[in-house]
């Protein structure tokens, strides 16, 4: 039996990501699927100030250390 994610997707419009969640998508691993636009990889990591936000839905990501 699959574990299901257990938070909704894109139910916050900041988060805060670190390296160890890299390679970031939106939405996270941890949301569930089924209610959310498809994932989308973002470069995080490449972006001037480590900031970036979702093509479809708008959540800002801010990548901290």
């Amino acid at each position: 039996m699959s574990q299901t994610a257990a938070a909704p997707a894109n139910a916050e419009k900041r988060y805060t990501v670190h390296r160890a969640d890299l390679p970031l998508s939106c939405p996270l691993p941890s949301m569930a699927l089924w209610n959310s636009h498809p994932r989308v990889y973002l470069p995080i990591e490449k972006e001037p100030g480590g900031e970036t936000s979702c093509p479809y839905c708008g959540s800002h990501f801010v990548l901290v250390d």
